[in-house]
């Protein structure tokens, strides 16, 4: 326990917030110097508070400002962590750690949604309120701590215990290449519909996307961009293919259907 820490401590049994600040220091490894911003970190719009010059409080700015913190320890660790390793290889293993749904699920491990303060219930796409929180957070320990104590709980107490960076970083699933590579594999034409495009309860972007072959809707599924619903279509579509076996057989056959009744239209002579 650093020296600082230290003298929180014995300030705590005379403190407000005791139970607060050995919440924080029990997840964060640290006691904050201004649990405030921790506690703005963990306000979600939809909670948000009015000060008195009538400006709202809530973690929309913090997340900001942790989007960009975290992104540049990640890039950091990462470069000196595969130093043979080109710029691709090293954004998509970037962006898989530092995705909304990764995050979310962190932060839920640490327990930071049982802080999360929401008017609507996050138990509908919790990666993205709780993902969100998370960069807030960071966002705090940077205006609270400064950038090095950003990048030791960034090592010790996100990625050390919750990511394995081999692992993730040779595993980038595609789901929409592998349905493509399958596509031109049997010959059949893969497309791809967007469903709807619209925000949820919370102000979220969502994009629903389904995928057709041969004019059959294989799978649908839904994200927080266009790209990311095609993904999850894709990712149903395979699983379809795979647990059901009579798919394939319908694919096939629709598409039979549909090469005959192109060759029966151009056969007919233009009038």
């Amino acid at each position: 326990m650093t020296y600082k820490n230290l003298i929180t401590a014995i300030k705590l049994p005379f403190c407000k917030d005791r139970q607060l600040y050995r919440y924080f220091y029990s997840v964060l490894g640290f006691y904050p110097n201004h649990i405030e911003l921790y506690k703005q970190a963990l306000m979600h719009k939809s909670a948000a508070v009015k000060k008195p010059n009538g400006k709202q409080l809530h973690n929309e700015r913090l997340e900001f400002l942790g989007d960009a913190i975290l992104e540049a320890v990640v890039s950091d660790i990462l470069y000196r962590r595969f130093s043979k390793q080109q710029e691709g290889f090293l954004t998509v293993t970037r962006s898989n750690i530092v995705k909304r749904e990764t995050l979310g699920q962190i932060a839920v491990k640490m327990g930071l949604d049982r802080l999360l303060q929401t008017s609507c219930g996050h138990q509908n796409h919790n990666s993205y309120l709780e993902g969100n929180a998370f960069e807030a957070v960071i966002g705090a320990i940077y205006l609270d701590q400064g950038y090095k104590q950003c990048v030791k709980f960034v090592k010790e107490k996100m990625l050390k215990p919750y990511i394995n960076l081999d692992k993730m970083a040779y595993k980038d699933v595609n789901y929409k290449s592998k349905l493509l590579e399958w596509g031109q594999k049997y010959k059949f034409r893969v497309v791809f519909e967007l469903l709807s495009d619209g925000k949820d309860e919370t102000g979220a972007q969502i994009f629903q996307s389904q995928v057709r072959i041969a004019n059959i809707v294989c799978g649908t599924g839904t994200g927080f961009s266009k790209k990311e619903s095609q993904q999850m279509a894709c990712k149903s579509t395979l699983a379809a293919l795979k647990e059901n076996k009579e798919l394939f057989a319908q694919i096939e056959s629709a598409d039979l259907a549909s090469q005959e009744l192109n060759r029966e239209t151009s056969a007919q002579p233009e009038e």
